[in-house]
């Protein structure tokens, strides 16, 4: 065979792979989200704190517990912004469908569709740093995911291994009556969130401690947490806010409130290539990235990740 049938050969079967792989790529939605939990309340309760052991174990419950309750401990290294876990997993994540880490534990491995791949537990505390904090994941094997993996599994005593738990996650919601509205929901915000979150989302903090999270800006989640899709937080928001009135809240006021949440700037999605177009394609086929709002295209001066 000449050489100039081989590199034609070559260039041929680079151009296929190149084709299945895009192909590939459209057959996957990168946004979907897991099966939704099994309607109902949830009947399984965690452990209370005082029955942690007092022993090595105990201390690495303790330890995950603090991690995860005070992830700004982190800040610098693998946080990147003003989080804590338990800003979007309520009460120390023992909170029914306020995605508690006890069903979460008892869940995984499993298959998500936004990387296309089976993860485990660790993996997914992973996607939260990258996601979620705006930060570096720490190492799979190292103290930090071992300790919050062991805080989990504390919470799960008792739960059903490999099930689909009543509580997990947030409540799937029906679609409105009417589109999202940002108007609407810009009105819902400052009739309700402001005086938490600040008038522009900016949060709360008191004495060098985040009192209330940042719901946009440098300083909250970035583009490709999964809070940034309009369902997933219309679903957090309708369970379980106002925080002292969760469930006051209309279905329509829930969706149109994170569609204004969700329409404002953040950190960049760190999926991104360089290619804005390419990104928003891929990634973003159902959300505000890429959209223009008040003049600016979201995602095209999206904040950088301080960590990198």
């Amino acid at each position: 065979m000449s050489r100039i049938h081989m590199v034609s050969i070559a260039g041929l079967l680079c151009f296929l792979l190149s084709s299945a792989a895009s192909a590939a790529d459209n057959k996957v939605d990168y946004q979907a989200e897991l099966q939704p939990a099994p309607a109902g309340k949830a009947e399984f309760q965690p452990p209370r704190e005082e029955t942690i052991p007092n022993n090595e174990f105990g201390k690495m419950v303790k330890y995950g517990e603090k991690l995860f309750t005070d992830t700004q401990t982190l800040r610098g290294k693998y946080v990147g912004n003003n989080l804590n876990c338990v800003n979007c997993h309520l009460d120390r994540g023992r909170l029914a469908d306020a995605a508690p880490m006890w069903a979460a534990y008892v869940y995984y491995p499993a298959y998500r569709k936004k990387n296309d791949m089976v993860n485990t537990l660790g993996e997914r505390i992973q996607g939260c740093f990258r996601y979620s904090m705006n930060g570096k994941p720490p190492a799979v094997n190292s103290d930090i995911i071992k300790a919050m993996e062991t805080y989990f599994f504390w919470l799960a005593k008792g739960a059903p291994v490999g099930e689909n738990m009543k509580g997990r996650g947030y409540p799937k919601l029906e679609k409105p009556a009417a589109s999202p509205d940002i108007a609407r929901g810009k009105q819902v915000f400052k009739n309700n969130c402001a005086v938490c979150h600040g008038a522009n989302g900016q949060g709360q903090m008191a004495e060098g401690k985040v009192v209330f999270p940042p719901l946009w800006g440098k300083d909250s989640y970035n583009w490709g947490a999964g809070m940034h899709r309009v369902s997933t937080a219309a679903a957090f928001i309708k369970a379980n806010m106002p925080l002292s009135k969760p469930n006051s809240l209309s279905l329509q006021e829930a969706w149109d409130v994170a569609a204004f949440i969700n329409s404002r700037e953040r950190p960049q999605d760190p999926r991104y290539n360089g290619n804005f177009k390419e990104t928003k394609a891929k990634y973003h086929k159902s959300d505000y990235y890429g959209e223009k709002v008040d003049g600016r295209i979201l995602g095209e001066h999206a904040y950088p990740n301080p960590l990198k």
